[in-house]
């Protein structure tokens, strides 16, 4: 009852999932830094995640791991399962139980798949954006994944999305493998409060900003520190003069943000911190 995409860039490995059940994210999605993906789905047995992963971990291939996983279970007919190597192998099983419309579509490093679905343009429509899409393998799960909702998702409904890319030593200050882990448990756009999670993630904790989008200190000091005024961090007029006091000031706020890691040791702020704060200064009225 379900529609995802997992796929590799040949380091990042990634799930992106929707459906009409509660907390998607606790079931399908499964995922190993260097090894590859695994979505479970259609009357989802979760354990078959961690088997398929083991089985690539030791040297098989998608298609092969997916098979041993299956062969054993006298339920298969109403799995669906796909899979991703870290070498870009995919592969996609849909049992001829999973009730309609079923199908999959399998690409070079990706494997999209469904059921329940409004029909087989949700599958080919997540291909399509996750071929088309330019950036980071997150930024192509996420394009496939507002396709396939933009092409009827699952025809129940609506209520629950999850997004999960692992990359070796990419997470929070290089100490984990979790570059992106989001879930959205019951909403009534499930798809776009992902995205909408996945913004204030990006400008958190993912360093990837473009490198020209940036602000020096000295142009924006005045309009820097009347934020800061009216979100309780500076504490007097501001002068338009960028000192120790300002300095200061800005990185309580950002240690406040959980904005640490975007802290730069130049005259630079980048532009999207910038941005956020005077947003969020014009938020308080004083």
């Amino acid at each position: 009852m379900t529609f995802s995409i997992v796929a590799t860039d040949g380091v990042d490995v990634g799930v992106a999932v929707a459906s009409k059940f509660v907390a998607v994210g606790a079931f399908v999605p499964h995922a190993e830094a260097s090894v590859g993906a695994v979505a479970t789905q259609c009357y989802a047995n979760p354990s078959l995640g961690r088997i398929i992963l083991s089985a690539m971990k030791g040297g098989s291939i998608a298609e092969e791991a997916v098979r041993r996983a299956l062969a054993p279970d006298p339920d298969r007919e109403q799995r669906q399962i796909g899979a991703v190597d870290i070498r870009g192998n995919a592969y996609a099983f849909t049992g001829r139980a999973c009730p309609e419309y079923a199908g999959h579509v399998v690409g070079s490093g990706y494997a999209a798949q469904g059921n329940i679905l409004a029909g087989p343009e949700v599958v080919e429509a997540m291909a399509k954006a996750f071929e088309a899409q330019r950036g980071e393998l997150l930024d192509k799960l996420l394009a496939a994944l507002e396709a396939g909702e933009k092409a009827g998702g699952d025809r129940r409904g609506k209520q629950s999305a999850a997004l999960v890319v692992l990359r070796p030593r990419g997470g929070y200050l290089g100490l984990t493998d979790v570059y992106v882990d989001i879930r959205v448990d019951d909403h009534p756009e499930p798809v776009a409060e992902l995205r909408r999670i996945f913004r204030i993630w990006e400008l958190t904790l993912l360093q990837r900003d473009d490198p020209t989008d940036v602000v020096s200190k000295k142009d924006v000091a005045g309009e820097v520190q009347e934020a800061l005024r009216r979100l309780g961090f500076y504490r007097k007029e501001p002068t338009g003069v960028w000192d120790e006091e300002t300095e200061a000031a800005f990185r309580e706020w950002a240690g406040f943000e959980n904005f640490e890691n975007k802290i730069r040791d130049d005259d630079k702020i980048w532009g999207s911190v910038y941005r956020y704060l005077l947003e969020r200064g014009r938020q308080v009225h004083r």
